[in-house]
């Protein structure tokens, strides 16, 4: 039940997927949100700290997932050539967009040199610090890579549903509900 299998993905990777999906949607919205924010505003410091804090536990989730999706196998693609062949780009994208928002957003925070508190937890380490226009630039990647993310992420939703409604395939039913897949429904 763990462990993804040929026919279906298993509770690790379940649980990562809509941990990040609902992750970024999150994030998302409180970025965007927190950016009209004045100085004044009881959230000004408060609302950067969540969204910093709560991005990185997705950069370690996401690292986690990916060496978990390199150990496990992956549940066979349905649909046509083209079909197998865009979800395999499209998880790709998905995957790239996702690093490079993440990566980006360590880069902002990280370029005044010093380390980034995780909810009091721990603090990571500024590595990359006092680059030529660093925080600016790693702002602009970071809102439009945000940008293609949720839009990839919408195309993915998307196809999950036409795979599921149209199709009739067990696609969107596997990464709901790890038991199901594994009996064939």
């Amino acid at each position: 039940m763990w462990r993804n299998t040929r026919t279906g993905w298993g509770l690790v990777s379940v649980a990562l997927h809509w941990l990040s999906a609902v992750a970024v949607i999150g994030l998302f919205l409180l970025g965007w949100w927190m950016t009209d924010l004045g100085y004044y505003d009881p959230w000004y410091n408060r609302a950067p700290w969540w969204h910093r804090s709560v991005g990185l536990l997705l950069l370690l989730a996401t690292l986690l997932r990916l060496g978990w999706r390199l150990v496990q196998p992956a549940p066979a693609a349905v649909g046509a050539r083209p079909e197998r062949i865009a979800a395999h780009l499209g998880h790709l994208g998905l995957y790239l967009l996702l690093l490079t928002v993440l990566v980006s957003g360590y880069l902002i925070s990280a370029a005044d040199g010093h380390g980034i508190d995780v909810f009091g937890w721990f603090e990571i380490p500024a590595l990359v610090s006092d680059l030529p226009n660093q925080e600016t630039l790693a702002g602009e990647i970071h809102w439009y890579s945000a940008l293609a993310l949720l839009a990839l992420a919408a195309g993915h939703s998307l196809a999950a549903f036409k795979h599921h409604l149209l199709d009739r395939h067990d696609t969107l039913l596997r990464m709901l509900d790890p038991r199901r897949s594994r009996r064939g429904y």
